[in-house]
Formats: C-alpha cells, structure tokens, sequence
C-alpha cells in the first residue's frame, strides 16, 4: 500500500539468466515461488531467462530480517517491522522501500534460498550433477558450475518510458530534472550526480554571459582591470557554488530519508553495499558470526591499525606522485614541444587529436595500478577504497591535462598558442568524450545482437523454423553494457568517467580564465546536452545499474575545492604574463597588486566557506526537535518502566 492507501504496483525488477533445457531450472523456479516472489520466464534466442518481481509483503519480511533501518514519522531512523509498517515513511513517490533497499531485499531473498532437508539433493543439468547440501545457497551453488550465468537488475518499462518522456527527451526544460523520479528508479548516488551536474549548469549561465561579454567586448587600456574583475567573480563564483551544493545536497539527503548530520563520514551511514554485491546472505552471516566471537582489541591494536592505514596510503599516494613525475611529466613536455615546433594548424590538430587517443592507454595502465595499491590501504569499505582511488587516478588525468597548457603558458608566453590549444582541448576532448559515451555502447551491443542472432541461425544449419523467434526485451537488456568505468571498473561505476569530465572541463575553465573567458560559454552548452545525453545512455544504451548506498558526489567535493585554490594561483601567473609583457619580472605596482590580489582570493575562499554555512537551519531544527521528541518518549517510557517495577516490588513485598 502507498501513502493513500492504493496497493503499490508489482514490477520485474531482477534477472536470471540460464542456459535453455536445464533440468535446474524448474527446480529453481519452484524455489523462488516458494519464497514468495513472482516469477516470468522468457526463453531467448541463446539462453533463458527468470524474471523476478517481489510484492510489498515479501520485500517487507526480507527487510526485517536484514533488519534496515528507516525513518519514521517522528524523523528518527528505526529497526524496520513488518507488523508496523504504518510508523514508517514513505518515498518521494509514495512506495515504501527505496531502490537500494529492494535490490538489498532481493539478493537477501534469493541468495537466502537454503536446502531446508537433512539430505543432499541431486540436480542435473546436461550431463553435470549438482549436489546440494542442507543449509547450503541454491543460487551460489548454480553460479560456481556455471548453470546460472548472471543476476542483475532489469529496467521497469513503466518507469523508463516515463522518464524518457520527462527527463532524456525534454529538451525544453533546459536545467530542470525530475530529481525525485531519478532517485526513485536508479538510486541515491547517480541522482546525486544530476542534481549536482544541474546545479552546475544553471549557476554557470552568470561567469558564461561575463565571460562572452569580456572576449567579444574590446575594452583598451581597461582590459587589464576586466580580466582582473572577471577573475574575482569567478572565484567567487565557484566558492559560492560549492557551498551551496553542500545546503542542497543536505536538503536532498533529509528528502530521500538520509538525514546525516553535517561532517559524518559517509562510508558506513547504510548498509555496506559492497556485502550485497559480493557476498551472500549467508556469507554475511558466517562474517557477522565471526566478528562478534573475536576477542575485544586493546587500544594498542587499533593504533598499529590505524597508524599503519596512514603509511599504507602515504605510501601509495608517493608512488603515484613519483610516477607521475618521473614517467608521465617528461612525456607531456615532449608533447608540448612538439605542438610549439609545428605550425600548421592542421598538424596540431591532428597531433591533439592522436595524443589524446594514446593517453587513454597510459591512464588504464596507471588506474589498474591504483586499484592493486589501494587494496592494500586499510579502508573501512567500498565507498571510501574508491575515493581513495579517485583522488590518485585524477593525479594522472590533472597532469596530462594540464601540464601541456602550463608549458605554453610559463614558457613561452604565447597567449594565442595558449588560447588555440584551450580551444582544441575543449571542443576535441567534449566531442570525443560524447562520442565515446554514447556510440560504444550501442556498437558493443549491436555486435553482441548480432553474434546473438547468428549463434542461432548456425545451430539450425539453415533449416527455416516454424515461426520466427524474435528477440525479448530481457535478452536485449542482457546484451547492453553495464554501467561501468572506462579503468577501475572493480572499485567504481560509470559515474567516474562522468564526474571525471566534469572535473577536467572545471578545472580547464577555471584555471585559464583570465586568457579564454569564452570556455565558460562552451562549458554551459556542453552541459546542457550532457544533462539529456547522459540520460538517454542511462535509459536506452545501458543496463540499469547497481543501486548504491551513498548519496553524496564523494572524493570529487574535494578535487573541485583543489581545483579553485589552482586557479587562483594559475590565473594570477597569468595576470603576471600578460601585464609584464616583455617577461622582466620586474616589481612594479601593477605586479604587487596581483601578488595581493592572489592572496584576497584565498581570503575570500576562506571567509566564504565560513560565512555560508553547509547545512540549512531548518534542516538542524528539525534535528533537534527530533532528537527532544525522542528523549521526551525515552523518559516517559523509562518513568513507566520504574513505575511499574516499584509498584511490582511492593505488591511481593505485601504478599
């Protein structure tokens, strides 16, 4: 039931795929019935296919025995029951558990499935025995042979249709996003990322009309000044935006039921997702068993632990940087003379266009590196590893980004060159990313159908079927890519090459806006159709992916608040280069007030992050009335409780 009391609507939301005439299948499909889901099976060109969708009652009981917790009307989050259901809230659009809750209920449902019997039960499938023993997983025995090639969840085709209609192919709205909708169907940290690449592009339209204004507006004597107060207001600008992403995002966290108070970590605020990807229920169990028969440690045990997790990442971090300077730096600068030496423009175009090809082979190397470094770090869980991960994966692309510029910028001074190549890095770096984006899943998926439908036509030997067998929509979903990264796929999703092109396209617009104030302009279109295309990949091209827990832009907060604190020193530099012309590094008053002005930008960096306060009041209002609400009802039922014991004590006492 929802919040008006209709019966909430049951979808497929999970699949499994198997191979066609397998003797396990029935009995797999049994147990899932027994288990109170509902099963569909689609038999497919190459395999077939059980799809599993789960009523309202069923995914309740499952999540009491995970034993969630959820928030209640009175704004505190409470062990979930099933028999009090009415105390909880609701979603946004009036379901009651969120995406993220019901994949967790699922795996816990399925993976939950154990042989009940004292006796070992024998399955066969094509010739191969399965032995399954009482207390052992169904679904995990099936995987190990191979019999159950894939779990994953399916797209509700109500839902999709709906924001197709609403989200990818809205093009009229511009910025606007049905946030709630998105959280709903794809979960808490990819809605995250909309509402914050929609955040992004509306507060850019200011520095985008200013900067268009100051590179088409000839300002003569003036110019210097401009530049200097276009600079000034884009760094606060960005100060600005970062703040109040933080109230948003806080306001967003109490509006999907997530109220964490400001500056808690957010790695183990829900379940761990990574147990429910990984590891089955009764894998959890075993694990949760084990946790609580060891012995209490002592404090010097979580010391060595913990002072060991900081050499583990210090070292780590060092290892990166040390690469980086001593590999990657001397083969940026090559390229960078090179691209001065040239002077066609057609050659430097080509050039750009060839280095950034081959420097995807360089970062996939340096990000499965990263991966292997940082499972040896002492990470509480997936969440925190991947952030980990990030920040020495962005040391990689900062460098191959930027280092190049830097080189036509300090070196040479050429502003032009300068400008031609933040105009190539710009226009061919957004193309090829789009491109790469949004053809290789298609094609990937065209060549997977393909070979799909010839597998087929090979098994017939030619002969003509009886009727033609056309290809299901689950079996297309199973053909389309995950959402997965372009490196790191084992610690990170999709989301890191977007947030990453993001962060790059930050940075370029930030860092050299004093020399190409236009880039806020292509920054803001590009945007706007990355809003819609990124959806439409979410929507058409891709699987739908793996709910997870966190509902915050993580480690990628930080490298935006670096990549600010780089661009006033980078555009200062540049200031210094454009007033100081004939480069005699002379002091003179106009260098002294740039050296001051970089040092009032970091001041203000600084008063503007006191100053706007990261959480909204109302929002720690109603914390605090919560918290009060909830101590009132602890006293009351303490005084009760004393009450009664007195008044039992006294009544033995009579007797």
């Amino acid at each position: 039931m929802n919040g008006n009391g209709v019966e909430e609507e049951t979808a497929f939301e999970i699949g499994v795929v198997v191979p066609k005439s397998s003797d396990c299948i029935e009995v797999l499909v049994e147990e899932f019935r027994k288990a109170g889901l509902i099963v569909d099976r689609v038999v497919g060109l190459q395999n077939e296919f059980i799809r599993l969708g789960a009523p309202i009652e069923t995914l309740g009981k499952a999540a009491a025995e995970l034993q969630l917790k959820k928030r209640t009307h009175i704004g505190v989050d409470l062990q979930f029951h099933w028999d009090e259901v009415e105390a909880f809230e609701r979603q946004p659009d009036g379901s009651l558990f969120s995406w993220f809750e019901r994949y967790c209920c699922y795996r816990h449902i399925i993976y939950g499935i154990v042989n009940t019997s004292t006796s070992t039960v024998v399955l066969k499938s094509d010739g191969i025995e399965v032995h399954w023993e009482p207390g052992k997983p169904l679904l995990r025995i099936l995987e190990s042979v191979g019999i159950v090639k894939e779990v994953f969840p399916v797209h509700d085709e109500k839902k999709r249709k709906q924001l197709l209609r609403s989200w990818a192919l809205n093009w009229w709205d511009f910025t606007v996003q049905p946030i709630d909708d998105i959280c709903n169907y794809y979960g808490t940290k990819i809605a995250s990322y909309f509402a914050f690449l929609g955040m992004y592009t509306k507060w850019i339209l200011f520095p985008a009309a200013f900067g268009l204004t100051v590179q088409l507006v000839d300002f003569g004597s003036l110019q210097l000044f401009v530049l200097s107060a276009f600079f000034i207001s884009i760094v606060s600008w960005a100060v600005l935006f970062l703040q109040f992403w933080k109230r948003k995002n806080s306001a967003l966290l109490v509006r999907w039921q997530m109220n964490y108070p400001a500056g808690v970590d957010n790695g183990s605020r829900l379940l761990e997702g990574e147990w429910y990807q990984f590891q089955s229920p009764v894998e959890l169990m075993k694990k949760q068993g084990a946790d609580k028969t060891d012995k209490p440690r002592g404090k010097e045990a979580f010391q060595r632990e913990e002072w060991l997790g900081h050499f583990m990442r210090f070292r780590n971090d060092a290892m990166i940087i040390l690469s980086i300077i001593c590999l990657q730096l001397p083969f940026e600068l090559a390229f960078a003379h090179v691209y001065e030496v040239l002077r066609s423009d057609i050659s430097k175009f080509c050039l750009t266009a060839v280095y950034l090809f081959t420097i995807q082979y360089f970062n996939k190397i340096g990000g499965k590196i990263s991966v292997k470094l940082v499972k040896y770090e002492n990470n509480k869980n997936i969440e925190r590893r991947a952030d980990s991960w990030v920040y020495k994966v962005f040391g990689l692309y900062f460098m191959q980004s930027y280092i190049g510029i830097f080189y036509h910028a300090l070196l040479h001074r050429n502003i032009m060159t300068l400008r031609q190549v933040l105009i190539q890095r710009l226009i061919i770096s957004e193309v090829l990313e789009n491109m790469l984006e949004n053809s290789l899943p298609y094609l990937k998926y065209s060549f997977k159908k393909y070979r799909a439908v010839g597998n087929k036509r090979k098994r017939e030997n030619g002969r003509p079927s009886e009727k033609t067998q056309y290809m299901s929509r689950v079996e297309k979903e199973y053909l389309k890519p995950d959402y997965s990264a372009s490196i790191g796929e084992e610690l990170e999703d999709g989301l890191f090459d977007d947030f990453l092109e993001l962060a790059l396209q930050f940075g370029m617009i930030m860092m050299f806006a004093c020399v190409f104030p236009l880039g806020f302009a292509f920054a803001t279109l590009n945007n706007i159709t990355e809003i819609r295309t990124d959806a439409l990949k979410l929507l058409a091209m891709l699987r739908r992916p793996i709910p997870r827990p966190d509902a915050t832009i993580g480690a990628w907060l930080n490298i935006f608040q670096f990549l600010i604190v780089m661009s006033i020193c980078t555009n200062c530099i540049l200031l210094v280069c454009l007033y100081d012309r004939d480069g005699q590094w002379k002091i003179s008053p106009g260098l002294a007030a740039i050296l001051i002005m970089e040092h009032v930008l970091l001041l203000i960096k600084f008063v503007f992050s006191r100053i706007v306060p990261e959480e909204p009041a109302w929002i720690r209002a109603n914390r605090m009335k919560n918290a009060t609400h909830v101590h009132d009802m602890c006293s009351r039922q303490l005084l009760r409780s004393i009450s009664g014991e007195k008044i039992n004590a006294e009544l033995k006492k009579d007797e």
